[in-house]
């Protein structure tokens, strides 16, 4: 048996076990509770205990899991109270590294990827990494001119490791989502698994961010570092030195009012960048979790990795805009026209406005006023309607359907709106987007 198949047949049977335990722990559970046990005790111990199973696993995987458990990691904030702190520790680890790879196959691959004298492209290279990503890890080194540069070197083996955890998680979708609620996992699930491909070869990162670095170079806010080199499985870009929005996360929680200025700003840049970057670039960076961003010293948003980007040349569709502008004006009848015209409904299915606007008045609270306060409770008040099987938004939820073109999109709205949540930060959401939004300008211009 190859080392490959090895260990795709470990990180396989590790999650396989994860439902047999939980649903073990869960029968145990009943058990204790036809004896008289604490009910609110016991289902806090189990839920403690699938949140450390479930997450502990995505974390040690590398892969499919991992990058999977870090899109899911940013919606921490939405939680709720009850499930504890563990769960939310459990998220936030997967935003951190992986275990790293011997130097020894570090060399290998640099061998492959840049030849065999690649050593002549560097003053020097640190054999220690600084960082992993979900498919690769990162050594600092110094270039042959004199620069700093970050080197990501993908994991052997990565590309048929990540295709097989994908195939493993998408059995397992109605179980994460019964751990996280609210969370959409299928649609995410889906998209990371489309990108795939893309992501695998560094050289369609390398021509993101030589987009992006050109784009916004000289850019009074943002900072995206040079691609000195790529190959299929390693690529070479500038170093940068800042603090990571994690980072800014966790000071925030300890002190709440000490860190507001700088967390307001922090998630401002961000809603910033994504909101002007398919106007300014025609791209989308299509991963946003903490572990992308970083402040450096002088204020200015560094953005790093840009394996995952949306193609959007025309920026912003300005159908995204009309609806917007649509519910922003309550005008749910001619709104829940545009969704059946436009694929957002279900063909045959009927959908009502009032049905519309029940759905949609759990997640209108931003695009009230002119700038918002995202906090953890709201996130968790959003998550529970969300979630509720029960309810009448659910059957409505039902019958919609997210366009292939919106997936991206979505994505990165719904991260960047948990990480703001994670930064209770207030930020001026309608006043970016209707900056950046052509639908929106035309539909609040009209009505």
């Amino acid at each position: 048996m190859s080392e490959i198949v090895r260990r795709r047949s470990s990180r396989n049977a590790k999650l396989a076990k994860i439902p047999l335990g939980i649903a073990g722990r869960a029968a145990v559970g009943f058990g204790k509770k036809l004896a008289g046990g604490d009910k609110t005790e016991i289902n806090a111990q189990l839920n403690q205990k699938a949140a450390e199973q479930l997450f502990t696993v995505l974390g040690e995987l590398k892969g499919g899991a991992m990058k999977f458990g870090q899109a899911l990691s940013v919606m921490e904030a939405a939680v709720p109270e009850e499930f504890g702190e563990h769960y939310r520790e459990a998220l936030t680890k997967l935003q951190a590294a992986a275990p790293p790879m011997p130097a020894e196959t570090v060399h290998r691959v640099l061998d492959q990827q840049l030849g065999t004298q690649w050593r002549q492209r560097f003053s020097s290279f640190d054999d220690t990494p600084t960082a992993s990503a979900s498919i690769g890890q990162v050594h600092k080194a110094v270039w042959s001119d004199g620069r700093t540069v970050a080197v990501k070197v993908q994991y052997p083996g990565a590309d048929e490791a990540l295709r097989a955890d994908l195939k493993t998680l998408s059995r397992m979708t109605g179980l994460i989502a019964s751990v996280i609620p609210g969370a959409d996992v299928k649609p995410v699930l889906a998209e990371i698994t489309e990108r795939t491909e893309e992501e695998l070869d560094y050289r369609n990162e390398g021509s993101n961010q030589r987009a992006f670095a050109k784009g916004f170079d000289g850019h009074p806010e943002f900072v995206v570092p040079k691609v000195v080199a790529s190959a299929p499985k390693v690529i070479v870009t500038e170093w940068l030195d800042g603090v990571a929005v994690s980072s800014i996360i966790k000071a925030g929680s300890e002190d709440p009012e000490g860190t507001r200025a700088q967390r307001n700003r922090v998630a401002g840049q961000m809603a910033r960048f994504h909101f002007s970057s398919p106007e300014t670039i025609g791209l989308l960076h299509a991963d946003p979790h903490p572990g992308n961003f970083m402040v450096l010293p002088d204020g200015k948003l560094a953005v790093i990795d840009f394996g995952a980007c949306a193609p959007l040349p025309d920026g912003f569709p300005a159908e995204l805009g009309r609806i917007l502008g649509l519910a922003v004006a309550e005008q749910f009848d001619e709104l829940t026209e545009l969704l059946h015209e436009n694929g957002w409904i279900i063909p045959g299915r009927k959908v009502t406005d009032q049905e519309i606007a029940d759905y949609l008045r759990p997640f209108t609270d931003p695009i009230r006023t002119e700038s918002f306060h995202f906090t953890r409770k709201w996130m968790q008040r959003v998550a529970g309607k969300a979630s509720d099987i029960t309810s009448p938004e659910m059957k409505t939820a039902r019958s919609l359907v997210l366009p292939a073109d919106y997936v991206m999109i979505f994505r990165v709205l719904a991260g960047s709106i948990g990480i703001a949540a994670q930064l209770d930060a207030e930020i001026p959401f309608m006043q970016l987007a209707n900056t950046w939004l052509p639908g929106l300008r035309e539909e609040r211009s009209a009505s």
